[in-house]
């Protein structure tokens, strides 16, 4: 009945998983960080296809998408460079 407010405001899961990528990022906890975000992309995915989130939300969501892969674009431990070289 009540189904129009579910679609404004934030998605509880996409925030969570937002709120683990943020810490983890934070913490260098580089491995963590990737599989936060292909988590945040597989649920996006979901939700999208299942008509769960509105036009405002996708686009929110998916600019977070966007600024997260940015930001972990070489953030793994294979493109670290050691300090002494």
């Amino acid at each position: 009945m009540f189904e129009f407010w579910k679609k404004n405001g934030k998605n509880k899961q996409l925030e969570a998983l937002m709120q683990r990528i943020q810490m983890n990022v934070s913490n260098n906890y580089k491995d963590a960080a990737q599989l936060n975000l292909k988590e945040f992309e597989d649920e996006i995915r979901e939700l999208l296809e299942n008509g769960k989130l509105s036009d405002a939300q996708k686009a929110y969501y998916e600019g977070k998408l966007q600024d997260f892969k940015a930001q972990m674009k070489n953030f793994t431990h294979k493109d670290q460079k050691p300090f002494w070289t």
